[in-house]
């Protein structure tokens, strides 16, 4: 090992992550309360002791160079595994604390707190840390190792994962309640089709299934209306702007008091399962090891709870 990596301060570490997250020296400097001057200071420190430059200003923008990307994954064991000390030594004291760093896809969010609220009845001084994010954004984090575990549906096959399937993930067609096919009586997935449908932007795990499924059955939908979020998903299907495949756990509370329907479509629902993720291989912190283990030997609890709160509104008579 070069001697020089042995003087590499924790401090050091700490504003070189700053940089990395803000993308900015100010910005960094702002968030550790520190002057920029000094922010600089550290960096130039750490870059002599590696020997290599950190970063590159191509116009306005700062880029990490290899040896920074390498030492992010450097630093961010380092501090998993000072975190996982401090779990340890929690633990020993009698109770597990910590942090759990958990990421999930979007459609994800609405029964995440229900579960981690039920891990955190069992271990109350637990913390949590929780990122929202799409498909696509969920496998950059995974493959730069930022979260200790993530909730995601459509595992990769060809990543070196480890993954737990724990809850069934079903997607269906909705509509608003006034819409003339929720009139009619059973549906195919063709018959949706004359309707414009509204899709989530590129990257969302939720499209990229309904797309592969739609494709599948050769149901092509001439018009489609592309929006940010599941919310304005379900804001724009109640605003009469179209259909929309979503999973039933995000409109469980519009299904209930009958402002969308959920059409009898025979193809539906498409159901995937929703995956407790980490890369095969990770050392897991004690708090992430009890959340999977949670997770695991609970999946038939899980899954009854999921099934009481996403049940579907009952059936209404035409016309009422």
């Amino acid at each position: 090992m070069r001697k020089s990596l042995m003087r590499i301060t924790l401090r050091q570490l700490q504003v070189f992550r700053a940089v990395c997250q803000q993308r900015s020296y100010s910005r960094a400097a702002e968030d550790m309360s520190l002057t920029q001057p000094a922010v600089s200071l550290q960096i130039r420190q750490l870059e002599e002791l590696l020997g290599q430059p950190l970063f590159d200003y191509v116009g306005k923008k700062l880029y990490l160079t290899d040896a920074a990307e390498a030492l992010q994954r450097a630093s961010a064991d380092i501090f998993g595994r000072l975190e996982s000390l401090d779990m340890q030594l929690g633990d020993l004291q009698g109770s597990l604390q910590g942090q759990l760093s958990l990421a999930v896809e979007s459609s994800a969010k609405y029964f995440t707190p229900h579960l981690f609220a039920a891990f955190r009845r069992q271990y109350p001084e637990v913390s949590l840390q929780l990122v929202v994010t799409n498909h696509a954004q969920a496998l950059k984090r995974l493959s730069a190792n930022r979260d200790d575990l993530l909730i995601m549906s459509q595992v990769p096959t060809d990543l070196n994962l480890e993954f737990l399937p724990f809850l069934n993930n079903p997607i269906i067609a909705v509509a608003p309640a006034p819409h003339p096919l929720c009139q009619q009586g059973a549906l195919t997935l063709q018959d949706l089709t004359a309707w414009p449908l509204l899709v989530r932007e590129r990257g969302s795990g939720t499209r990229q299934a309904g797309e592969e499924f739609c494709h599948q059955k050769r149901a092509h939908f001439a018009q489609t209306l592309e929006v940010g979020s599941t919310e304005s998903q379900l804001e724009g299907v109640l605003a009469g702007l179209g259909l929309a495949l979503l999973p039933r756990h995000a409109v469980r509370r519009e299904l209930a008091c009958g402002a969308l329907r959920e059409l009898p479509v025979a193809e539906l629902p498409l159901l995937r399962s929703w995956c407790l993720v980490h890369p095969r291989g990770k050392y897991l912190s004690p708090v992430a090891q009890a959340f999977f283990a949670f997770v695991r030997d609970q999946r038939s609890q899980i899954n009854a709870l999921a099934e009481r709160f996403a049940e579907p509104a009952p059936e209404r008579p035409p016309g009422s």
